[in-house]
C-alpha cells in the first residue's frame, strides 16, 4: 500500500468491483474511451489488476480516501503503472494512467495519486522514463500529464486498437525521465 496526505493507493478489495462498474457505465467518466464498459467487462477489468498487483508488487492500484465517511465511499477510483501493450509503436514502455470516479475530479486527487505512482516508477522500480498516453482531444488528462512533469514527445500516433478514422484514434505520447522527476522533486 502506498500512503499519500489524503489516500492509499492499494489493492483491490472485493467491495470496490460494483463502484469501479458505475465509474466504467458512466459516460463523462469514459468520455475519450471507445465505449462505456459492461458490469462483466469492469469486473475482468478489476480482476486483472488485483492479478497483477498480486504477481508484481505493483499495477493500476484502487485509490481509497483516508478520510472516507463508509466504507462504501473510500474507493474513487484508480491509478498506477502498466506495461504498455507491446503493439504500442513505443513499446515496451510503462505508462502511467488514472480513471476517477467525476464525483472526485478538480479535488487534485489524480495529481496527488499520479505523483505517489511516479515516485514508485523511479524509487522503488527504478526506472528511467515513465510514459503517458491519451486521446489528442483529451485536454483534462493532458494537463494533469504537464502538471506531473511529463513533456509532450510530439510522436502522436493512432491507437492500434481503433479505426484510423475514429474521433479518439489520434493520441498524443508524453514522458517523463527519471532525472526531469527528480529535479522536480528537489
Amino acid at each position: 500500500m502506498i500512503a499519500t496526505k489524503r489516500l492509499y493507493l492499494r489493492q483491490w478489495q472485493a467491495s470496490d468491483f460494483a463502484p469501479f462498474a458505475e465509474m466504467n457505465a458512466n459516460s463523462k467518466v469514459m468520455e475519450y474511451f471507445p465505449k462505456l464498459l459492461t458490469p462483466a467487462l469492469s469486473n475482468t477489468i478489476a480482476n486483472k489488476c488485483q492479478k497483477l498487483i498480486e504477481e508484481h508488487g505493483w499495477g493500476f492500484w484502487a485509490v481509497a480516501r483516508k478520510d472516507g465517511a463508509t466504507k462504501s465511499d473510500d474507493f474513487i477510483g484508480m491509478v498506477g503503472l502498466n506495461n504498455a501493450h507491446a503493439d504500442m509503436p513505443f513499446a515496451p514502455a510503462v505508462e502511467i494512467g488514472w480513471r476517477l470516479h467525476k464525483d472526485y475530479w478538480g479535488l487534485g486527487y489524480a495529481t496527488e495519486a499520479a505523483q505517489a505512482a511516479l515516485r514508485y516508477a523511479f524509487e522503488v522500480l527504478e526506472l528511467s522514463e515513465v510514459v503517458a498516453f491519451t486521446a489528442v482531444i483529451n485536454k483534462r488528462s493532458q494537463k494533469l500529464m504537464q502538471r506531473l512533469g511529463k513533456t509532450d514527445t510530439q510522436d502522436n500516433f493512432y491507437h492500434p486498437m481503433l479505426n484510423d478514422k475514429h474521433p479518439l484514434a489520434e493520441h498524443v505520447l508524453y514522458k517523463i525521465t527519471r532525472q526531469q522527476w527528480q529535479a522536480l522533486i528537489v
